[in-house]
C-alpha cells in the first residue's frame, strides 16, 4: 500500500518523500502549497518527485474533511506521515489564525480519518519549541511541556494531546517526533542559514537576534528523514513499565503512544553557526545585533537516547558537513 506523506512541497516532507521513493515505497504526497514563503521552490520540489512514477499527487488542504476522507477511501494508507503545518515561531505572532486552521483543524481531520480507516501507524511532527520555558538540559520526553512560548509551539503541544487521546480511544497508534532545528538544501527561506546566505552574498547585513548570545541543537536534514523512515515502520505501542502515579510524558501505559525527540544532540552557540556558514561561502557577514523576539528561546539541546534506543540510529552530521552542502545547494539552485 502507498504511505501518504502530508507536506511534501515543504523541506522536511520533500526530503522525507525523496528519500521513501528511493528505497522503491509508493508516495501519495498531499499538499496545498500556499504561500507563506516562494510557491516557486515549491513547486520545484514537486516537479523533482513528479518524475518519480511511485509518487502521486494530492493537491489539497487537510482542514478540507470531505476531500481528506474521499483521499483515504481511495488508498486505504496503512502508514500516514504527518508533516504539513503551518510553521514558524515569529510568523505566529503575526498570524495566529494560520496555525489554528492547519495545525489544528487539519490535524484533527488527520486523526479522524485515520480512526475511521484504521491505519496503521500515524507519524506526526512535534517541535523541541514544545519545551518552552524549560531549562533543565538536554531535554528529554519524559520532561514537563506544560509553559510554551508561543502560538506555534502550543499547536504542536495539542497535537501531541491529540494524538494520545485518539490513541487512546480508538487504539490509533501515534508517535510524534520532536524536530530541533533542522536545516539542509531545499531548506525554508525563513530559517536563519538561508536568509544569512542570501545576505551575505547579496552584501547586505544580517540581524542576529540575543545579541548572537544563543544555540540550538542544529539537526541536518538527512538525519531527520533517516529517523523517520526507520520510526514509521516502528507502530507505537503500550509502555509496560509506564506508572500512572508517576506518569512519564514521552510514553503512555494507556494507549499506543510515543514521542521521540529528533537531534544532532550536539548543540552549537548560534555565532559558531554563523562563522560556519562565512567559511563555507568565503565571505564575511556584516553582522546586526538585535534583542531576544518575542516567542523564541535562548537555548535547545535534545536527548536521543530514546530514539537511538527504538531504531539503532543517531543522527551523525555536524554543521562543519551539513553548511558546506546547503551552500553548494544555494549556489547550484539559484545561479549564485
Amino acid at each position: 500500500m502507498p504511505i501518504l506523506v502530508t507536506g511534501t512541497a515543504g523541506f522536511i516532507g520533500f526530503h522525507t518523500a525523496r528519500r521513501l521513493l528511493a528505497a522503491g515505497q509508493t508516495v501519495v504526497g498531499l499538499d496545498v502549497v500556499n504561500d507563506y514563503y516562494d510557491t516557486r521552490l515549491k513547486e520545484a520540489r514537486l516537479a523533482i518527485l513528479k518524475q518519480d512514477p511511485g509518487f502521486t499527487e494530492a493537491r489539497m488542504d487537510l482542514a478540507d474533511r470531505d476531500g481528506l476522507l474521499a483521499l483515504f477511501a481511495r488508498h486505504r494508507f496503512d502508514r500516514v506521515i504527518n508533516l504539513a503545518a503551518q510553521a514558524g515561531v515569529r510568523y505566529s505572532v503575526e498570524n495566529p489564525f494560520a496555525y489554528v486552521d492547519s495545525n489544528l483543524v487539519g490535524f484533527l481531520n488527520l486523526l479522524e480519518t485515520c480512526k475511521r480507516a484504521g491505519t496503521g501507524h500515524l507519524v506526526y511532527a512535534s517541535t523541541s519549541s514544545v519545551f518552552g520555558a524549560n531549562a533543565a538540559m538536554p531535554f528529554h520526553e519524559s520532561q514537563s511541556t506544560a509553559h510554551q512560548m508561543s502560538l506555534y509551539a502550543a499547536t504542536k503541544k495539542a497535537n501531541e494531546v491529540m494524538a494520545h487521546s485518539y490513541a487512546h480511544l480508538s487504539g490509533l497508534p501515534c508517535t510524534g517526533l520532536r524536530f530541533f532545528t533542522v536545516y539542509g538544501p531545499w531548506g525554508r527561506p525563513d530559517m536563519a542559514l538561508f536568509k544569512w546566505a542570501r545576505a551575505i552574498l547579496a552584501g547586505e547585513p544580517i540581524e542576529v537576534y540575543n545579541n548572537g548570545d544563543m544555540s540550538r541543537d542544529f539537526t541536518y536534514v538527512d538525519d531527520i528523514v533517516e529517523s523517520i523512515v526507520r520510526i514509521v515502520d516502528i507502530p507505537a505501542t503500550p509502555d509496560p513499565t509506564w506508572d500512572a502515579a508517576a506518569p512519564a510524558v514521552g510514553t503512555s501505559g494507556i494507549a499506543p503512544y510515543r514521542l521521540y525527540n529528533i537531534g544532532r544532540g550536539e548543540p552549537q552557540p548560534l555565532m559558531q553557526y554563523l562563522h560556519t556558514l562565512e567559511d563555507a561561502l568565503g565571505r564575511k557577514a556584516e553582522v546586526v545585533f538585535k534583542p531576544m523576539q518575542a516567542g523564541d528561546v535562548a537555548a535547545t539541546w535534545a536527548d536521543t537516547t530514546a530514539l537511538e534506543a527504538a531504531t539503532g540510529y543517531k543522527p551523525q552530521i555536524g554543521i562543519d558537513i551539513g553548511v558546506r552542502r546547503f551552500v553548494e545547494w544555494y549556489r547550484e539552485y539559484y545561479g549564485v
